[in-house]
C-alpha cells in the first residue's frame, strides 16, 4: 500500500496531507471538503482536485491545517494536496498542468507580514505630528 505525506505553507498556516489508496474522500481537519466554509476557501482547494481529474477518485486525502487565517489555511492545504498528488502519481503531465494553471500550487509564496517598527502603529506608518 502506497502512502504519501506532503506539506504546504502559506504565511503562518501549515498544512500536512496524507494521501493513500481509497474512494476519493477529501477531508480538511476531519471535515469533508464539500461542506467546508467559507465558499471562497473551498473553491481554492477544489481547483487542485478538478485539475487532477478522475485520478482523485482513486485516493483518500486527509489534510491537517494549523495557524493563519482561513484563506492562508486554504492555500496551504491546496499546496499540500497538489504536491502530494504529483508525488503519488509520479506524473510529469499533472505537474506541468499545475505549474501552467497556478505556480503557487507546487511552489511556495515567500511573502510574509513585515514586523511592526518603533514610532508608529504598523510596519510603515508613523505617528503624525502637528507643527501649529
Amino acid at each position: 500500500m502506497k502512502i504519501v505525506q506532503s506539506s504546504g505553507k502559506r504565511k503562518t498556516a501549515i498544512a500536512r496531507a496524507v494521501i493513500k489508496p481509497g474512494k476519493g474522500r477529501v477531508r480538511i481537519n476531519k471535515k469533508p471538503v464539500e461542506i467546508l466554509e467559507p465558499e471562497m476557501a473551498r473553491l481554492k482547494i477544489m481547483e487542485v482536485l478538478m485539475l487532477a481529474g478522475d485520478r482523485v477518485k482513486e485516493v483518500d486525502i486527509d489534510v491537517n491545517v494549523k495557524g493563519g487565517g482561513f484563506m492562508g489555511q486554504a492555500e496551504a492545504a491546496r499546496m499540500a494536496i497538489g504536491r502530494g498528488l504529483v508525488e503519488y502519481f509520479a506524473d510529469e503531465e499533472l505537474k506541468r498542468t499545475y505549474l501552467e494553471y497556478d505556480r503557487t500550487i507546487l511552489k511556495g509564496d515567500p511573502r510574509r507580514a513585515e514586523p511592526k517598527k518603533v514610532g508608529g502603529r504598523g510596519a510603515r506608518a508613523k505617528w503624525q505630528t502637528s507643527y501649529r
